[in-house]
């Protein structure tokens, strides 16, 4: 792979965990939160989000981050004030900047069609000029003098408080898309400086490392500034640079201004030697131009991106004098920083590995437990004592795949978050479109689930948010008259379950409409007019085919497909959704999946001479059935009394069509397992051979679908045993009783 193209894909990796990042904190404004760190770490991602597009020359992405980013530094700094007006206008910026991102990386150039209505409305928030040059305003902030009027300059007094500090950025820095010239532009700002460019380290043209960091940089500032105010400059790139921070006449003496000009003017090449650092008649020069003067054979950019500079005859230094009005003093920083230690936020290490590898691993521990089960297998049939060494060394075999198998799956668990993140910007749109005030309530965003899980839940969400804006959330005007607030609420949670991950998306609107449903059903022909429906299965009618209650088509619902499309999706991922309506109240759809499609927990049953696979999570007990204790309604439908409490009995092989008769319960064994919603059957089953860990095997993707199973498994004798889909088998067989009864 071209290595260039390698760190682009990376760019736009890190993109979307800076454009999650902007959006998580604009929302935590949105909701109240005035942390100035949440409002930097929003600063922070756009502006990582330019300096690496600067680096790629994507032009529209920079045009619209450079101006919003402005808009942000103004916030940060005050000048703007935190409004919902103002916030709602940064949310859009999000939206529009992330669909910048993403074009990029399809290689678009067409601009976005809100991007210059955007541009006006943040520009006129912030006070940027319009006809604004964007180099200007980025390194406006620098006043770079003439060399021959530096002779002139008054002498900095020796007596003025101040620092020294000397900064050297490493390689890291540039790779995480910062700018040492924007560090510098913001030391400035705390008073006035005096700059010094180090580029004696600057290799030969032919050894120049791209990735490596040459230059350095001695900034002295005077002015009534602190070491906190400094640091607070750098917290962000701590680590990724030499820092040193002494006051003044602490280092090497002193620093004299008037010296250093004048060094620089000796130092600067004569006529015949090549482009001088900064020409005597230049004015005011920027940033760009002192670095193509550096690198003569580079042509500067709007925005200079990282690069090493060319090299020189004599390592050059540089002076520079910035006068900017000091900002308002810092408010008090904890005891730490106070001493002079940086502030820095702990985070873990983390690596980025190409998934298809993480795929390859997961396949390998699959097989490495099928063969430790096969070797059990072999053992149990040599009719080894369990206390022999073979025994023995086997149970710590299988003791270790387990923790290999945790650990890998621990890799590729990632949390929802990813996924949620995704919604607000959805809510925003189709509460826009519908006219309908709507806020997004998300909770259990950490919860882990398996990565392939996480990134086919995507369209499901998607499809249930707008379904519940659209068809759940009434109008403000209807929810007033119900003395409802005119602000609709969508509830997206995340929890763990018995062993698996639940997901629901809830609603505080009207409730499903069951007489309109109905209807609606009849009239498509969906269900006959005479058919006697419970309030679960009209609340179901909703997923069927075609089934729509839109009035007319539109960009968001009404063309008879997404409810269908959800449970199909839910289904193929192994799992089940079910419906909790209250009329006038809202109505709260249910998503119960496996924690990971990998492996799982099975306990091996046997029917009708078939090897089955029923999944622990959902198995409470089992027990030995009593005569007395199962009672017929007619037909093969049974139930059984467990503890003062009946349930359905349900024959398993009979289910799963392995046999017409039905098996006497006293001579099989029960599983009281529980479904979604909490509801309770017992499957009858002709005995338990032990419980398992065992790798699942897409049925769907090998054969086709059956009913009442949801995948396969290879056993330790080489046989495939199916796994059982035990909600369908209880939803099937109740239809059943129903009519039994």
């Amino acid at each position: 792979m071209d290595p260039l193209a390698a760190i682009r894909e990376t760019f736009f990796q890190e993109c979307e965990e800076q454009l999650a990042e902007l959006e998580s904190g604009l929302l935590a404004m949105e909701g109240g939160d005035q942390d100035p760190e949440t409002i930097n770490a929003v600063f922070r991602a756009v502006h990582s989000i330019k300096g690496g597009a600067g680096a790629f020359q994507l032009e529209a992405l920079i045009r619209f981050a450079h101006v919003f980013e402005t808009a942000l530094d103004e916030m940060r700094s005050g000048r703007v004030p935190i409004t919902p007006d103002v916030l709602k206008t940064m949310l859009r910026a999000a939206d529009v900047l992330a669909d910048l991102v993403r074009a990029a990386h399809e290689g678009s150039e067409a601009e976005h069609p809100l991007a210059s209505s955007l541009v006006d409305e943040l520009k006129a928030m912030s006070g940027q000029a319009a006809d604004e040059d964007e180099a200007e305003e980025d390194w406006g902030d620098f006043e770079f003098q003439p060399m021959a009027a530096a002779v002139d300059m008054p002498e900095a007094p020796a007596g003025p408080a101040g620092f020294v500090v000397k900064f050297k950025p490493r390689g890291d820095l540039y790779a995480k898309a910062n700018e040492a010239a924007l560090l510098l532009r913001e030391l400035a700002r705390l008073g006035q400086a005096v700059v010094e460019l180090d580029a004696h380290e600057v290799p030969a043209l032919t050894d120049i490392d791209p990735e490596a960091a040459y230059l350095a940089w001695t900034i002295t500032i005077t002015g009534d500034t602190d070491e906190i105010a400094i640091r607070e400059v750098f917290e962000w790139v701590d680590g990724d640079c030499e820092l040193e921070i002494t006051k003044r006449g602490e280092a090497d003496g002193g620093f004299d201004m008037a010296a250093l000009m004048a060094r620089v003017q000796d130092e600067a090449p004569a006529e015949d030697e090549g482009p001088a650092v900064v020409p005597a008649n230049a004015g005011e020069v920027d940033v760009a131009s002192l670095i193509a003067n550096l690198s003569p054979t580079t042509a500067p950019e709007p925005e200079p991106a990282p690069v090493a500079a060319a090299p020189v005859a004599a390592a050059p230094t540089l002076s520079v004098v910035a006068s900017v009005p000091a900002p308002a003093a810092p408010e008090a920083a904890p005891e730490s920083q106070a001493a002079g230690g940086p502030r820095k936020t702990e985070a873990g290490a983390t690596i980025r590995v190409d998934l298809d590898r993480v795929d390859r691993l997961i396949d390998l521990v699959g097989e490495l437990v099928i063969n430790q089960a096969v070797l059990a297998q072999r053992v149990m049939e040599a009719g080894l004592a369990r206390a022999s060494a073979v025994a023995m060394g086997l149970d710590e075999l299988e003791q270790l795949t387990r923790e290999i198998q945790d650990s890998v799956m621990a890799i590729r668990a990632q949390p929802v978050k990813s996924v949620f993140q995704r919604m607000p910007r959805l809510v925003r749109e189709v509460a826009a479109m519908t006219g309908k005030p709507v806020r997004l309530v998300t909770e259990g965003e950490g919860t882990e689930v398996d990565k392939t899980v996480i990134e086919r839940l995507a369209d499901p969400l998607t499809h249930m948010i707008r379904n519940a804006i659209d068809h759940g959330l009434e109008s403000p005007e209807k929810r007033a008259a119900a003395g409802k607030p005119a602000e609709g609420v969508v509830k997206l949670a995340a929890f763990h379950r018995s062993g698996r991950i639940v997901i629901e998306v809830s609603d505080d609107g009207g409730g499903i409409n069951r007489e309109r449903v109905k209807g609606i059903a009849i009239e498509k022909g969906l269900v006959a007019p005479e058919a006697t429906l419970s309030d679960e299965e009209i609340d179901n009618l909703i997923f069927m085919p075609g089934f729509s209650t839109a009035t007319e088509v539109s960009d968001i619902s009404g063309r008879g497909v997404g409810m269908d499309v959800v449970r199909r999706s839910i289904q193929a991922l192994g799992g089940r959704i079910n419906i909790v309506s209250k009329p006038g109240k809202g109505s709260t759809f249910t998503m119960s999946l496996p924690l990971t499609l990998a492996v799982l927990d099975g306990m091996v049953v046997s029917a009708h001479g078939q090897t089955l696979v029923a999944p622990i999570t959902a198995i409470v007990e089992t027990l030995q059935p009593k005569a007395e204790d199962v009672h017929s309604l007619g037909g093969h439908a049974r139930v059984i009394s467990i503890r003062g409490g009946f349930v359905p009995l349900i024959d398993v092989g009979m289910a799963l069509g392995y046999r017409r008769d039905p098996l006497e319960a006293t001579q099989g064994v029960a599983l009281l397992i529980e479904g979604e919603g909490g509801s309770r059957a017992a499957l009858l089953v002709d005995a338990i051979q032990g419980q398992r860990q065992v790798v699942i095997k897409s049925l769907e993707a090998n054969y086709r679908q059956v009913p009442g199973v949801a995948a396969a498994t290879i056993l330790g004798d080489g046989r495939v045993a199916l796994i059982l889909d035990i909600d369908t088998i209880v939803t099937v067989s109740r239809g059943d009783m129903r009519k039994a009864s």
